[in-house]
Formats: structure tokens, sequence, C-alpha cells
């Protein structure tokens, strides 16, 4: 994942896009790229597994920078978000 994570930076760095990658323009495109994926599935039940693709990663890229403009840690903010929910929503084979 830091690999990752620096291929990213790097790549939003050498375009001199980290001043257009406020949270609140990160968050609208994180929506939009959604709505984006969303579409594939609009009328019917079939879609290019390879677009869909294409649409998830445009998401996640988007959740990735949003985890780098706010400095979260990504494994502990969904872990928290995961014990929340085990609260909220017990498991069924306990």
């Amino acid at each position: 994942m830091e690999d990752l994570m620096e291929d990213l930076i790097k790549f939003q760095s050498d375009r001199d896009w980290k001043r257009f990658h406020t949270p609140e323009n990160l968050a609208k495109s994180i929506s939009i790229e959604s709505a984006e994926l969303l579409e594939h599935f609009q009328w019917g039940k079939e879609y290019d597994v390879s677009e869909v693709a294409d649409e998830l990663a445009d998401v996640l890229i988007y959740c990735l920078y949003m985890v780098d403009a706010f400095g979260f840690d990504f494994e502990e903010i969904i872990r928290n978000k995961m014990a929340k929910n085990a609260i909220k929503y017990p498991s069924k084979c306990e």
C-alpha cells in the first residue's frame, strides 16, 4: 500500500494537481466518479467489466488522495469504522 500511495503522490506532484485536490474538490470528484461507476448498472445487467474496473479505480484514487489530504492513516480509519459497524451491526454468528 505504501508503494501505491508513493506512486499516486508522485503522479499528482508531477502534474501539480495537489493545489486542486482540496478536501471539497476531492469529495466532489469521489461523488462524480461514483456516479460514473453507477452508470454502468443503470439500465440492466450487462456491463463491461473493464470499464467498471476503470471507474472503480477512479473512485479509489480520489479516496486515497483524500486520505493524503487529511493525513489519515488508511488502515486506522478503516479499522475504526469496522469497529463502530461491529457495534452497530452485531454478528449473527455469535
